[in-house]
Formats: structure tokens, sequence, C-alpha cells
């Protein structure tokens, strides 16, 4: 588990770090700012989540403090992730992709990306 963008927490099986690191900087070359930023912000606030005997785990404090998380959390399940939202800031947030669902796909149909 880490900080992931847009203020929620990211999951990942332990396998998939790399793939998914691979998918964020893999075309770049690690002396690039961007990529060195990227690695500090996901891999530097990881946390090897331990489950209990029922599949439960701690959120450490401080990514609960980063994603605002209460009582309220809405796991969301993407592919090769889950993020983690506070569920009053995915609410907003989901709107506010729905609004834009259709601009957001003729974009990247436009631009070629999606396609990977």
């Amino acid at each position: 588990m880490a900080k992931w963008y847009e203020n929620c927490l990211v999951i990942v099986p332990e396998t998939g770090w790399k793939e998914l690191l691979q998918k964020l900087t893999g075309r770049m070359n690690t002396l690039i700012k961007a990529v060195r930023d990227t690695d500090r912000f996901i891999l530097g606030s990881a946390y090897e989540l331990d489950l209990d005997s029922q599949g439960r785990f701690v959120i450490p404090g401080n990514l609960k403090e980063y994603a605002n998380l209460d009582e309220n959390v809405v796991f969301l399940g993407l592919g090769d992730r889950i993020e983690v939202w506070n569920e009053k800031i995915w609410s907003e947030k989901e709107k506010l992709v729905q609004e834009s669902a259709a601009e957001m796909l003729e974009s990247m149909t436009e631009s070629g990306t999606g396609n990977e």
C-alpha cells in the first residue's frame, strides 16, 4: 500500500509493483526528475500489509492522513491495483469523471493513448 495520485491510496500485489512502476516510468530514463519524484512519491510511502486471520489490515497513520480517510472508505478495483478513497472525495471525483467521460474517451482516441 502506498500514496497514489489525487489523494487516494493504492494497493498492489507484491508481484505487481515492478509492473506498475514500469508502466509509470519504464520508458523514461531514471535520471529524469519526474521519474525520481515518482519513485519517491510511491515507493517512499509504500508499506507491506500484514493481514490478520480474517484478512483485515491496518492502514498506516500517515497514509490515512494523506488520503483523508475516515470511517467511510471506498475500495475501487482497477485491474492491476485497488485504489482506496475517502468516500466524499471519491463521490466528487466520480461525478467529474462521469460528466467528462465522453470527452476523455474522444481525447484518448485522438491522441492514440489508451491502446496499450
